[in-house]
Parts: C-alpha cells; sequence; structure tokens
C-alpha cells in the first residue's frame, strides 16, 4: 500500500505474526498461478507483543532460516502490519481527482486518526461517490505509525531482505479472498483471521472492504484459559488448544473452556457486526470466512455459525493454486492452507501495482 517503497520484479509474501512467521512464493501461469515456496517457522510467544517486536533478533532470525532451510532465493517481500497502532477508516471527503486528495490527505487524516500526521505513514484508496448527496467520494484512510513500519524494515533487512511493499493484514484476507471466490455483487463477506494475538475483521462488499477492525481476542485467550483453567504450562495448552492430549488431559475435558472463550469471541464478533451495520448502514453479513491458526480450533467454525446465525467455513486460499506434490505434501497443504492466507495474499501482489 505505502508507495515510497521500490518496485522488484517479484515477490514473496512475509507474513510476520505474533506466533510465527511464514512465507509463500507463487508464479503466475498463463491459467492461474504455481506454488514455488512455502514456509513457517514459530516464534516464542514473547517475541512480538501487541503488534510491537520485542525481540528484533529472534524475528530475523526465524524469517532468515525460514528462507534457507525451504530454499526461498528472491529478496524483495510483501509483508504486513497489524494491531492498535494501524488505523484503516472510511471516511467521506468533497469530490476530488486522487492528485489532490494526495496532497491533501493529511488535512483530511487529522481529523479522523488519533496520532499526529508527522508520526505516521498515509494511504487511501477512493472507493467511489457516496450516496449522501454532498457532493463527496468515500475514501479508505489507512494510517500506520512510523515508528512500527520502521522495526518490520530494521528486521526484514537484518535477515538480508528488501521490503518492497507494507500493507495491512486485512488487504492481504481480501486479496486471496476475492481473487479465487465467485462473490455476488451484492453479496456481503466477514473476513476474519484469527491469529495468536489478533484477530483481524474484515468486511467486504461488492468487491470493496467496507469495515475492518483487529481485536485481541484471539488464539492466545484460549491457551491461557487453558492454562488458568487446567493447570498446565504454555507448550501443554498449545498442543490441547488444537486438539491434542497432555498428561491426561483431553479435548473433552477442555470442552468447557473452549466453550467459554467461544462465547467472548461470538459476542466479540457480533458487537463489531452491529457497529458495522450501524455506522457504515451495511446490509446484512451473508457469510463469515475464517483464516488464521485459530480458525482449526475444535468445532468453531460451527459453534460460531450457531452463535451468528450465519455460514461459516474456514478459507483454503492454496485450493486453486497448482502444486507440485513430489515437493509440496497436498496433506500438509490442506491442514496448514488456512494460517498462510496473509501470506498469500501479498504473494499474489503484483510489482507493477505499486506498494
Amino acid at each position: 500500500m505505502f508507495s515510497w517503497l521500490s518496485r522488484p520484479k517479484g515477490l514473496v509474501g512475509l507474513d510476520i505474526g505474533t506466533s510465527s512467521v511464514k512465507a509463500v512464493q507463487l508464479e503466475r501461469l498463463r491459467k492461474g498461478y504455481q506454488l514455488v515456496a512455502l514456509g513457517i517457522a514459530p516464534l516464542h510467544p514473547d517475541t512480538i507483543v501487541d503488534g510491537l517486536i520485542m525481540d528484533a533478533d529472534a524475528v530475523s532470525n526465524a524469517v532468515r532460516r525460514m528462507f534457507e532451510e525451504n530454499k526461498i532465493d528472491l529478496k524483495d517481500v510483501a509483508v504486513s502490519v497489524s494491531g492498535h497502532s494501524v488505523i484503516v477508516k472510511r471516511i467521506a471527503v468533497p469530490h476530488m481527482k486522487a492528485d489532490e486528495l494526495r496532497g491533501g490527505i493529511a488535512w483530511e487524516a487529522e481529523q479522523h486518526i488519533p496520532y499526529s500526521v508527522e508520526d505516521v505513514n498515509l494511504d487511501f484508496q477512493i472507493l467511489g461517490s457516496g450516496d449522501n448527496g454532498k457532493g463527496e467520494m468515500d475514501v479508505l484512510l489507512v494510517a500506520v505509525k512510523k515508528d512500527i513500519v520502521n522495526q518490520y524494515l530494521a528486521v526484514i533487512s537484518a535477515a538480508g531482505l528488501r521490503a518492497a511493499v507494507v500493507d495491512v493484514d486485512a488487504f492481504a484476507m481480501e486479496n486471496a479472498f476475492e481473487m479465487f471466490e465467485k462473490v455476488r455483487r451484492d453479496e456481503v463477506v466477514a473476513l476474519m483471521n484469527i491469529g495468536a494475538a489478533i484477530t483481524t475483521i474484515n468486511v467486504i462488499r461488492g468487491g470493496c472492504s467496507e469495515f475492518t477492525r483487529d481485536s485481541s481476542l484471539a488464539g492466545n485467550r484460549y491457551t491461557e484459559s487453558l492454562q488458568k483453567g487446567l493447570g498446565l504450562n504454555y507448550e501443554q495448552a498449545e498442543i490441547l488448544k488444537m486438539g491434542g492430549a497432555v498428561q491426561g488431559h483431553d479435548v473433552a475435558e477442555a470442552r468447557p473452556v473452549f466453550e467459554m472463550v467461544n462465547g467472548e469471541l461470538a459476542a466479540e464478533i457480533r458487537r463489531s457486526f452491529e457497529f458495522y451495520r450501524s455506522s457504515m448502514q451495511g446490509g446484512a453479513i451473508d457469510r463469515v470466512v475464517l483464516s488464521g491458526g485459530g480458525s482449526r480450533l475444535p468445532d468453531l467454525p460451527s459453534y460460531l455459525s450457531h452463535a451468528l446465525e450465519l455460514p461459516v467455513e474456514i478459507a483454503n486460499p492454496l485450493r486453486e493454486i497448482t502444486a507440485d506434490p513430489r515437493k509440496f505434501d497436498p496433506e500438509y497443504l490442506s491442514f496448514i492452507a488456512p494460517q498462510m492466507a496473509v501470506g498469500v495474499g501479498f504473494a499474489l501482489r503484483e510489482p507493477e501495482d505499486g506498494a
């Protein structure tokens, strides 16, 4: 999204998350895409906290090892930032040309963000004419604190890579979804990426993002609740969270904890949807698509579907991508696919699209 960066010949999608770093490299074919490389490497839970990199060396080393182990030679990456330092808002501004808006975006942003405009990188996308009869147009405003962006750029540079595109998770999810999904023009879809520390919600309609929100209620809430409720350490709780068994504890014993946090998550999502409908005059949401490691939590899709009274499905951003079965195990790709949505979304970016 941010256009001051260079434009290389190819990009690797790099997703620096709270619990892991992930990379996806694709090759564009005459029809569709082919998977060239894919990697994932874990991070210690205290390495990144609320979008802030607490241990830069640990992150850069994990990224470097992941590229080496998966034989990813391309050095130019598209990377995302997320968390409370990222603001995405749909605003109405007077009709003007894109060049005029770019010159005045700082003034417009001052009215909508809680930070000084000198402390943030700004970008925007014109969505179209508003319907309020005031001669205005709808614009998606994006603001990211410069110190956060600089943290990520420094980590990427230390890993021997070049950041060609810096964007936000919500738009990467949207890119991956819309590339391979057939969506009705009037369909309203809520994309939800449930990571370890952040759940990103992006409501899209007609190919445009209408509402985005980051929530801190995510996969770590399950881990912490299992630790407290069953007296487990972090590693044991993580295993149990994903359906394994540890020291005589199984998923059946953990079910009350899952149901408690599922209820919290459903309530958080419901509030976000209500805010979308009230503030954006948005229509009813037609379906929910889950991605991220949290999407694989036991029975979560069926629970959310019942609680929200909506169809809920798990994304597979690799479904339409050709992959050599001699190089990539199909079962592993199917298992890991929901976690790769942000990485795939960035890997789909074309250099000529700009940053």
